[in-house]
């Protein structure tokens, strides 16, 4: 099977995903590599965060952040994301005009809008799109650019451009992964980029997320700790995330 280095490390990841771990000698006879490539590529892996080197191979590092499809993420801690999205909603006044960040959590918030007056809703998520499109007081805004089929979302140059000529009052921001000191992390570049974008158009960022995000990271920066307002999650929350977050002056509202 013959693949240039990039698709044989894309290839070697999705196999240790899938698998939780991989052999030297069965990716090299399977690549038609020699043994010395393949540490390599696990060497190269294990330097992103994706995965632990370990005796004769390598284990998937389940602290990292990998990028998953939108309907496998709905399937994941339901009901929390249920009760952070009305939370969240509760917070949105009459008259706002708001950033809806795409995900599956951020999706919750636009479920609960309904009855809000006045207000305008710019958004990169398709499916959040598609739940507000009917609301007659509600306007909405897609980012515009390249839809990613996996999430629902958009992202591009187009996008950006857009952001930048708008202010919006709240950015409801989704998480793919948080570490306290690396901060708010996506496995998707462009999802970076245009996240990055209403980061800087809103005139507050409050971060969303079920606790099973934490002490988590992937490639791409989206925002620091210290860059939000208020982070709204569970109790899972681990306590020195609290402490560390309160004293960088973050508000942070734990919904149970």
């Amino acid at each position: 099977m013959a693949l240039d280095t990039a698709q044989r490390r894309k290839a070697i990841l999705e196999y240790i995903q899938k698998n939780q771990q991989g052999e030297v000698s069965w990716f090299a006879e399977l690549y038609q590599v020699s043994t010395v490539t393949i540490r390599n590529d696990l060497n190269y892996l294990e330097k992103k965060g994706c995965v632990i080197r370990c005796y004769g191979g390598a284990l998937l590092n389940n602290q990292f952040t990998f990028d998953k499809p939108l309907n496998d993420k709905k399937q994941l801690n339901t009901s929390i994301k249920a009760k952070l999205g009305e939370y969240a909603a509760s917070l949105i006044k009459d008259g706002d005009k708001i950033i809806l960040d795409s995900g599956s959590t951020t999706e919750q918030i636009a479920y609960h809008l309904h009855s809000m007056r006045h207000l305008t809703v710019m958004t990169n998520g398709i499916n959040i799109a598609y739940h507000l499109a009917n609301q007659p007081d509600i306007e909405v805004m897609l980012t515009g650019g390249t839809i990613r089929k996996r999430s629902y979302s958009i992202n591009g140059a187009s996008g950006e451009g857009l952001l930048s000529s708008f202010r919006f009052n709240t950015l409801f921001l989704g998480v793919d992964g948080f570490d306290k000191i690396a901060g708010i992390t996506t496995p998707h570049q462009g999802e970076a980029d245009i996240n990055r974008k209403m980061v800087e158009a809103a005139q507050q960022v409050i971060a969303i997320t079920d606790s099973s995000k934490f002490n988590r990271q992937s490639f791409c920066l989206i925002a620091r700790p210290e860059q939000l307002a208020m982070l709204i999650t569970d109790s899972g929350i681990p306590p020195d995330y609290v402490e560390y977050l309160t004293a960088l002056g973050v508000d942070v509202r734990i919904v149970d």
